[in-house]
């Protein structure tokens, strides 16, 4: 049992009494940690957490349960919250007829996870804030997402009389929901695939199936609205890299450009939004979540990797600082979000009149207006959002400015226009620190660092690393560091990832080890026999009426993906074939959906392909081992692992190599058959592509 220090629970609950003194209406929520239930501690409806007292509750007054998901940085929460929830009259129709809960989806994923398929299996959309009618025993029977106020109102009153008069029929819908959430994976999937190798003309289809949905003019996938999803486009490069294709490298390219250069990235402060609300990346829906900057770190080193655009660098860089100054706390641990949302409207903090801009920047406004479509009468709903539509090279040859003197002036802008953003009223922020989304950060670093040699990203690694090493207690991982929460599985994949490469980056042993521990834990508490995959939550914590697995990759990739990845990758380091051969099985049964779904199962092929052909195990031992290891890691060789040793030790896998002559050796093996040993690294290189 982790404890959480006196003085935080103490400073809550001074600070609960001095906020309740000035509000009406306080509810279960004003205790909350969570920053997403506190803006609701104040909502007339007797909101409480998800917890088995609540619970209890709602069996013992036969009442049935409103479960309303949200997250701190969700616009139309935040709407439906101004609409109904402070409705006093709302309220009252809300506290009479049922047992209201509110849930973080961040605090409790496994909650919104269950509760979405329950929504989507009847049919409806999913989406935040997701709300959600159960019985008394939790088992859902409708649900929805935003609903205006008179629309909500009519529905609750539905609700209620449906309940009375109609409990029967509720619980028989109710029951087949939940009967439909307990269905297994496999069955629903048919997941019974043996091979994990995919042929050449299955890689090449799989690509065609996703090529098929390209959008040439604005980059990415052909759809509005356009989300990155980085593991799609980590397939891409990785497929790119391995077949050598011209027109799957142009596409990664086009599309890291297009999105570098719309609105959803923040061109004066770093870092991306959530998603683009049109076709062309311009106007974002404005908040900003750690676990699609992480990503996007790695996406853009490793497309700087394969390219050498500086302009990916710049945004790897931009995007690093808006982190270390917006979203680091003391701990060496990131918060989770910033709002879309400041002074009740979207969006407000980060778009700029037209006469602001020529105010700022007087003697270059024409040609800062020109480069960011910054218009008169705006380029969105009056204000403009800033993104580049124009070439560079061309500008700049239109106001007879050398390619450093036009940088020059793009980067004094950015400059001024930061302080002067600075001075607004700023989004809220949500200082959770969820430790898979740190571990997603982790990898971004540290991928960031290997493509650009910074020494202080690394530095910023390091801190993290430290950070996310703390969250482990006895061989447990927890989500947060003050809740004694066990970490989902989402947590352990994405960490154990991070170390796995952080390792590969700095040669710290321990964290290899550290890896090794958490998928000890990984497979006692998570892993399900039966399927071969993992589940979302521990055994200790599977309270819900359903016990869920991720399958398809998303925003964030399936934990059941990442664990495939990181069970063959720390397998091949540690020589650990039962390892290897369970990630080997569990890639194996989703061999058939790869293939012809590859958008919704990008990190899943990606693993694939990397084991399709030859896959490299790069060995170093000498004294120069880190330097070597630093050049080794600027290409993009997705069909690797690597490890390292200042000296020469009997440990796997170094066993029997040493550093020739004293200098430092390099050896790559192959099903742990190496290679003539070299003792440069051009030569390595030259051995891993000759494969």
């Amino acid at each position: 049992m982790r404890l959480i220090p006196l003085l935080f629970v103490l400073l809550i609950a001074c600070q609960s009494k001095s906020r309740n003194e000035m509000h009406e209406y306080t509810n279960a929520l004003i205790n909350s940690s969570s920053p997403y239930l506190q803006q609701h501690a104040h909502n007339p409806v007797n909101w409480q957490e998800w917890s088995p007292e609540v619970l209890a509750l709602a069996k013992k007054e036969d009442k049935p349960i409103l479960v309303s998901i949200g997250y701190s940085s969700c616009h139309w929460c935040h709407v439906m919250e101004k609409e109904s929830f402070e409705d006093t009259a709302v309220a009252q129709v809300m506290n009479k007829y049922f047992i209201n809960i509110k849930v973080d989806r961040e605090e409790r994923p496994d909650v919104d996870q269950v509760y979405m398929d329950a929504v989507q299996a009847m049919g409806l959309q999913g989406g935040w804030p997701l709300n959600v009618f159960l019985t008394p025993d939790q088992k859902p029977f409708y649900g929805g997402t935003y609903f205006p106020k008179q629309g909500w109102v009519n529905l609750l009153n539905s609700v209620a009389e449906a309940f009375k008069n109609n409990r029967a029929k509720i619980n028989e819908s109710a029951e087949a929901f939940t009967l439909n959430l307990q269905a297994k994976e496999s069955e629903k999937y048919k997941l019974d695939g043996t091979a994990y190798k995919l042929t050449s003309e299955e890689v090449n289809v799989t690509y065609e199936n996703l090529r098929k949905k390209f959008d040439s003019i604005d980059g990415g996938i052909k759809k509005s609205p356009k989300f990155p999803m980085p593991s799609v486009w980590q397939y891409l490069a990785t497929y790119a890299q391995l077949t050598e294709s011209k027109e799957a490298k142009e596409h990664l390219a086009f599309t890291l450009e297009k999105i570098a250069d719309g609105g959803i990235y923040d061109h004066v402060g770093g870092g991306f939004a959530r998603y683009s609300t049109d076709e062309e990346w311009h106007v974002p829906h404005f908040e900003k979540m750690l676990y699609d900057n992480g990503q996007l770190l790695s996406l853009y080193a490793n497309g700087f990797k394969l390219t050498g655009n500086q302009k990916f660098a710049t945004t790897i860089l931009e995007t690093i600082e808006w982190l270390k100054r917006e979203m680091l706390d003391q701990s060496g641990g990131f918060y989770s979000a910033l709002d879309a949302d400041s002074e009740g409207e979207e969006g407000k903090f980060y778009v700029w009149s037209y006469e602001e801009i020529v105010q700022l920047e007087k003697e270059n406004a024409e040609l800062i207006t020109e480069y960011y479509d910054i218009k008169p009468n705006g380029n969105w709903e009056g204000k403009n959002a800033l993104r580049v539509v124009v070439n560079e090279a061309e500008l700049a040859s239109k106001y007879e400015l050398t390619p450093a003197e036009f940088n020059a002036k793009i980067q004094a802008f950015k400059k001024e226009a930061l302080k002067e953003r600075a001075k607004r009223i700023r989004p809220g922020l949500d200082n959770k620190i969820i430790a898979g989304w740190n571990g997603l950060a982790l990898s971004g670093l540290v991928e960031s660092y290997q493509a650009l040699q910074d020494s202080s990203i690394l530095d910023l690694a390091h801190t993290n690393a430290q950070f996310s090493k703390s969250l482990i207690e006895e061989g447990k991982l927890y989500r947060f560091p003050d809740k004694d929460l066990e970490g989902f599985m989402e947590d352990y994949a994405a960490i154990i990832q991070g170390f796995i490469k952080y390792y590969e980056t700095t040669l710290d042993r321990s964290y290899l080890n550290l890896a090794k521990t958490l998928t000890s834990r990984v497979e006692e508490a998570f892993y399900d026999e039966s399927e071969n995959l993992y589940f979302f939550n521990s055994a200790e914590n599977a309270n819900l009426i359903a016990r869920k697995k991720e399958l398809f990759d998303n925003v964030i990739p399936s934990s059941n993906s990442l664990m495939a990845w990181n069970l063959v990758h720390l397998g091949t380091h540690l020589y650990d074939d039962e390892m290897i051969k369970k990630g080997h099985s569990v890639l194996a049964q989703t061999r058939e959906l790869i293939i012809t779904e590859p958008e919704y199962m990008s990190n899943w092929g990606m693993l694939a392909m990397e084991l399709s052909g030859t896959f490299a195990e790069v060995i170093v031992v000498g004294p120069q081992a880190n330097e070597f290891v630093n050049e080794l890691n600027k290409e993009f060789i997705p069909n690797k692992i690597i490890s390292g040793t200042l000296q020469e030790t009997s440990e796997v896998p170094f066993e029997l190599k040493s550093a020739m002559g004293g200098k430092t050796t390099i050896y790559i093996c192959y099903n742990k058959s190496c290679k003539r040993p070299v003792t440069t690294v051009k030569e390595a290189l030259a051995q891993i592509r000759s494969n």
